[in-house]
């Protein structure tokens, strides 16, 4: 097969012998090699510094992302990619974080968020999200019943999307009935689907949070009791019914396994060496401090062996829920989670689909067309067709035979422009020799928005 691209676009694209070259074309023989679209990351959170991030995502063969929180420098880096100035991917991005008060952010100064009490709030969170030409509206597990209710209000008024976590006391159906468009991580559709839903969320509201810059440590702590109960009374018949909900409102689920991976084993995880010399020094020590803080401490044997079943039991709803019919969305929370390798994670996000029972096709559309579907810019990108936009991943091998063949990448094609395997590792340098010099990532950045 051949691929003509022109002006940022593929004009053609069929068997070589049908596709003559233009005149004047530069012709690249990738005889042997295996395309597929551009990757996408539909959950990250873009903590390091322009010189490290949007060329790794690029790097990696991670072409759009889709940023969960509003943070000001995004906003600058899209658009000097939007003029060709930086390299980097498609960025969709969201409005400041929306949660209840006190929020699992409050006290900690890694992040945009709102504290949300009442109606009128929530109405103009909205309204200056609207303003801010935020892609959509990001909220998160404090909110209560009425706050969350005005925000997807407003939304539908205000004709912006409303997307995040589903919030501690509300339903994952009842959220999607009232027009909440995406669901992040696995808690909500776990909890759903427990014949003692009751007691589910009793425990749920039952979570205190201080205030001082601990909330995702309290918070985690509060929602294992609730997890664990869910786990253990899972109703496959109610799921079902859940499942068939969540695909007749047409939402999406970004499970983001390798965060819950990270959440449920902490002490599983082995530190990559080979990716942690794209990041800045003293990584490695923070990430190990998160772990510890957040996760690790004060965690029991009993506890460690409960969420080891819990993670297995992630993986089983997850397929029950594909094979349901719910779009899945690929998503990684790069780097909002510690371990969460920016552009590298979703390769290992794609490998757990795999683990989960999708097959490597499934997978791959869940990083390149479903997210393209779920956006409503099927027409321009997510497949390799005609007149769509030029954003290629090359790889050495298949990865239907092997989805990890997806981190075998040759060459790329950004916006339309070739980068060759050579261009690609002057690239991937250049990150490392920034990395090298730049200041370690704050240690109060948090996790899982």
């Amino acid at each position: 097969m051949s691929v003509l691209v022109q002006s940022g676009r593929i004009t053609k694209l069929d068997r070589s012998a049908e596709i003559p070259a233009p005149t004047g074309a530069r012709v690249v023989d990738l005889e042997g090699k295996f395309v597929i679209p551009g990757l996408w990351d539909m959950h990250v959170h873009s903590l390091f510094p322009e010189g490290i991030l949007p060329q790794l995502y690029a790097a990696t063969g991670v072409t759009t992302v889709r940023e969960m929180m509003d943070l000001p420098w995004i906003r600058q880096w899209r658009d000097r990619i939007e003029t060709g100035e930086l390299i980097g991917p498609r960025w969709i991005i969201g409005s400041q974080v929306l949660d209840g008060k006190p929020s699992i952010w409050s006290g900690n100064d890694g992040g945009s968020y709102a504290e949300i009490t009442n109606e009128r709030e929530a109405r103009n969170a909205v309204r200056r999200a609207k303003l801010d030409d935020a892609d959509f509206v990001k909220i998160y597990s404090r909110l209560d019943r009425q706050s969350f209710h005005a925000i997807a209000n407003e939304a539908r008024r205000q004709l912006i999307p409303v997307v995040g976590h589903a919030p501690d006391l509300v339903p994952i159906t009842e959220a999607a009935r009232a027009g909440q468009r995406g669901f992040e991580h696995f808690f909500p559709a776990l909890l759903g689907a427990s014949h003692e839903e009751t007691e589910v969320r009793r425990l749920l509201a039952a979570i205190t949070l201080t205030g001082d810059g601990h909330g995702h440590r309290e918070w985690f702590r509060g929602i294992r009791a609730a997890e664990w109960l869910a786990a253990n009374t899972y109703d496959p018949r109610r799921g079902a019914k859940v499942y068939a909900r969540l695909k007749s409102e047409r939402v999406a689920v970004t499970p983001t396994m390798i965060m819950h991976r990270v959440t449920d084993l902490p002490d599983d995880i082995v530190p990559d060496h080979e990716r942690l010399r794209y990041l800045p020094p003293g990584t490695l020590d923070v990430w190990k401090l998160q772990l510890e803080e957040t996760f690790q401490n004060g965690r029991t044997p009993q506890e460690t062996a409960q969420y080891r079943v819990l993670f297995r039991h992630r993986l089983r709803v997850l397929h029950e829920m594909h094979r349901s019919g719910v779009r899945i969305l690929a998503g990684t929370d790069a780097s909002g989670i510690a371990f969460g390798y920016p552009g590298f994670a979703l390769h290992d996000e794609l490998a757990l689909l795999v683990e989960a029972g999708f097959t490597p096709m499934e997978a791959l559309q869940a990083a390149t067309r479903e997210p393209a579907r779920h956006l409503g810019l099927e027409h321009s990108l997510g497949t390799i067709r005609q007149g769509h936009l030029a954003d290629l991943v090359i790889l050495d091998a298949n990865p239907l035979y092997d989805i990890r063949n997806t981190q075998r990448i040759h060459a790329l094609v950004i916006r339309g422009r070739f980068v060759s395997s050579a261009e690609r590792q002057s690239m991937l340098a250049d990150i490392e020799s920034v990395a090298r010099t730049t200041p370690t990532m704050s240690a109060t950045t948090g996790c899982c928005g």
